[in-house]
């Protein structure tokens, strides 16, 4: 992801979107809205948006299919959802909502998570809704050499104090196998608590996994009393460099504190703080 590969077009429409997902989570915030809210409704627009690795846009598998990830997480008290390997459901992150709030469990995956999502009445499309032209080249160049990644994901801090992370992805061009990363996997690319902070991760997501990233992030905040900012670049910045694992993280602490930090040429990234500072960037 290097700025060289984007026109100037290609980088305005996406600060475009970038910025209109972002207000759709300021205006919820600004009446009064919970940040469950707010991040479900900011990765309901990505995942709508064919642009990003979500959704929509999902990238293709090694056998020609989309499989969909996605995880919710409440900061008030660390009751989470996810979904994994979906392929029919249009907003997997709208039901990894519903896995949270109503069944007992955290995680759902292929089927039964399918089966799931129809009877709570989200809506199932045809594989077909997910195929974008960019998505298929992208395979047909991967088949040849690299793979891509991408994840979209949104943090958010209420007026009551509560935090709250959701995250979804299309996964790994050419994935094979079955694989999962780690955006379902709570602690890993999603977490969210309101005693230190919410964290949603993009990257290449087995490093995540392994690491517990999210997790980290926060536990170094509440165990060592680092600083979101120190915390982040701790574990983005020198754990997952020394390992060489890729990738980066929007994180926002109990007080409003805002880090966004990568380890790569550039992330897709937009903030928004209540005294009305913005910001929209791509590259570093």
């Amino acid at each position: 992801m290097v700025p060289e590969n984007y026109s100037k077009e290609e980088v305005e429409i996406f600060e475009k979107e970038l910025s209109n997902a972002l207000e759709i989570g300021v205006k919820i915030l600004e009446n009064g809205g919970t940040s469950l809210d707010a991040v479900e409704n900011v990765v309901r627009y990505m995942e709508d948006c064919p642009l990003f690795n979500a959704g929509r846009g999902a990238v293709f598998t090694h056998d020609g299919k989309n499989e969909l990830d996605a995880a919710i997480m409440d900061g008030r008290d660390l009751n989470a959802g996810a979904v994994a390997g979906v392929g029919n459901i249009k907003n997997p992150i709208s039901t990894a909502r519903l896995v949270m709030e109503k069944s007992p469990h955290v995680l759902m995956v292929g089927k039964g998570a399918s089966l799931f999502a129809a009877q709570n009445g989200q809506e199932i499309v045809d594989s077909s809704y997910f195929f974008t032209e960019k998505s298929w080249q992208s395979l047909q160049r991967s088949l040849q050499k690299d793979k891509k990644m991408g994840t979209v994901g949104c943090v958010a801090l209420d007026k009551n104090g509560n935090l709250a992370a959701a995250t979804s992805t299309g996964g790994m061009t050419n994935k094979q196998y079955g694989r999962v990363g780690d955006v379902p996997i709570i602690g890993a690319g999603t977490y969210a608590n309101n005693s230190t902070c919410a964290v949603s991760a993009t990257g290449h997501g087995e490093y995540f996994i392994r690491y517990t990233v999210a997790h980290d992030i926060s536990a170094l905040m509440e165990y060592r009393n680092l600083t979101l900012a120190q915390a982040v670049d701790e574990v983005i910045q020198n754990k997952l460099v020394e390992v060489e694992g890729s990738g980066g993280v929007i994180a926002v602490d109990k007080k409003g504190n805002v880090h966004l930090s990568f380890n790569t040429s550039g992330m897709f990234r937009a903030y928004a703080k209540e005294n009305e500072e913005r910001g929209v960037a791509i590259f570093k």
